[in-house]
């Protein structure tokens, strides 16, 4: 594909020649001189004298040494669409599998793809151009908008409602039962009917292994852009605000309220019934028992202010010699006939 071809494509404004022929995409390390990348953090502009990228998409304002650039407001994002344009998701043809078990009432939409061993239960209605690969269950009830992208072993349990553009990954379970158990008078446990449901609003993702569970009443809910990443846990009544993203390993106990635009990075918990504000952000491995303030960043746990948190853990370190300094101290001060 030609170098001014992308560019229009892409939107970037093209400082170089429109005919410089592009055979695909890769990082500046690994970049041919036939290939496109892409420089988005500053931290490696060094790169840029030693790739060997026939173009790179950079900064508006970025400065490079003497080479074919497309420039662009958002570098990341521009670089993600051109892999597209060489490296488009392959979609299977429309049609079922005829290992597929599909109830009588279930109601498909167009250009439907169902892959082999799929069950689809009754009272299902499922929207135009989905794609459900193999060994993919949908229990009854459940409604799903249209492009929905299940891949295999993904299961939506029953009466889920799930919007358009929705993608889940390998394993995903959305709807599986909540975490509600009451204690019996001999120390047994007795299982709390989880009657709720999960709604997952329009372009949510769910990767691989992640679960979303159902409430006991009411709904648990992931808000239009949520992105939920491996290994996730959601727990039942969780409403989780727009754009949102969950890294890997995070676990958030029931009844949770998380505001837009929130981050919560790998192995983040949040213990139950909290609400945390629009646009907050947990560094990894942070412990999460309070509420939290729109606009923070937080660390550690009890999860703090991050730049508190900062100063905490370079403190921890230096414990030993702090407290072998106050001993010197009190030890002195005995000798001095002082009591500390």
């Amino acid at each position: 594909m030609k170098l001014g071809a992308i560019a229009d494509r892409l939107g970037c404004v093209l400082e170089g020649p429109a005919d410089l022929e592009i055979s695909g995409v890769a990082g500046l390390d690994e970049a041919s001189e036939t290939e496109l990348s892409f420089l988005a953090n500053p931290k490696y502009h060094r790169k840029l004298k030693t790739t060997r990228a026939a173009a790179i998409i950079i900064g508006l304002e970025e400065k490079s040494p003497e080479r074919p650039l497309l420039r662009s407001e958002n570098p990341y994002l521009a670089f993600a669409k051109a892999l597209e344009l060489f490296c488009p998701p392959p979609r299977p043809p429309a049609g079922i599998h005829p290992t597929a078990v599909i109830a009588p009432d279930v109601r498909l939409g167009r250009n439907a793809s169902i892959g082999p061993y799929v069950v689809i239960e009754e009272g299902v209605t499922l929207g135009d151009d989905c794609v459900l690969k193999s060994f993919v269950v949908i229990y009854r009830g459940a409604k799903i908008g249209d492009r929905f992208l299940a891949h295999s072993h993904a299961v939506v349990r029953e009466g889920v409602q799930i919007g358009s553009d929705v993608i889940l990954q390998n394993g995903v379970v959305v709807g599986g039962d909540g975490f509600g158990f009451a204690k019996q008078a001999d120390g047994s446990y007795y299982k709390i009917v989880q009657s709720g449901t999960v709604v997952l609003e329009d372009n949510v993702e769910v990767q691989a292994n992640a679960c979303i569970d159902r409430a006991a009443v009411g709904g648990t809910r992931l808000r239009r852009g949520v992105k939920v990443d491996n290994l996730v846990q959601v727990g039942h009544g969780c409403d989780i605000g727009e754009n949102t993203l969950l890294c890997g390993q995070a676990g958030l106990a029931g009844s949770c309220k998380l505001g837009r635009n929130v981050v919560l990075a790998g192995q983040v918990g949040v213990a139950g019934h909290l609400t945390i504000g629009d646009n907050v952000i947990a560094t990894a491995q942070s412990g999460i028992p309070n509420d939290v303030e729109a606009n923070q960043v937080v660390s550690g746990y009890p999860a703090m202010e991050n730049a508190l948190w900062l100063k905490c853990a370079a403190i921890y370190a230096r414990l030993p010699e702090i407290y072998a300094g106050f001993r010197k101290i009190r030890d002195y001060v005995r000798k001095m006939g002082v009591e500390l």
